[in-house]
């Protein structure tokens, strides 16, 4: 039983915590605590390897350096990526509306599984995977930076044929 409320105090903790951690101006050193409320995330333009659309929140980290970061992705009705790999581990857990993903060499919606608010996902490096949103939602994913996306077929890649 004290190990249940541990962990149920633990989840707790962690859940409060990921709804209040935003990036401010300025880069948070590893040993600073932070705390921002959730109105108070600084959205802006995905980077150019996701389709245009989506807006993203750094919360800590950065994903373009070495090491653990956390990002908010909001994306918009109809939003979908195509199928894609990461070099490092991906986890995403949906804070509002629901997200779709399934595994595979490319996007079919049959093949997929929806994933309502506070669902996780974990895929280990190297999974073909693929993703869409059918209204409005915002995902949660954690990796470890430097964060790349490697389309299966390089045509799907938004950031046009690779040379």
């Amino acid at each position: 039983m004290k190990k249940i409320a541990s962990l149920a105090l633990f989840a707790a903790a962690l859940a409060i915590s990921s709804l209040a951690l935003a990036l401010d101006e300025k880069p948070i050193a590893k040993s600073e605590h932070v705390m921002f409320a959730a109105a108070d995330l600084k959205w802006s333009d995905a980077p150019p390897s996701l389709p245009a659309g989506a807006k993203m929140a750094v919360l800590e980290g950065d994903p373009g350096q070495a090491g653990p970061f956390t990002i908010r992705l909001k994306t918009p009705a109809g939003f979908k990526i195509p199928a894609h790999t990461h070099p490092t581990a991906e986890g995403i857990t949906v804070i509002s509306g629901s997200f779709n993903m399934g595994t595979g060499p490319k996007l079919d919606e049959a093949a997929g599984h929806e994933m309502s608010v506070g669902a996780f996902a974990l895929m280990p490096a190297g999974t073909q995977h693929f993703a869409w949103s059918k209204s409005e939602c915002i995902i949660q994913v954690h990796s470890t930076g430097p964060f790349q996306i490697n389309y299966v077929n390089p045509a799907d890649d938004p950031r046009g044929a690779k040379k």
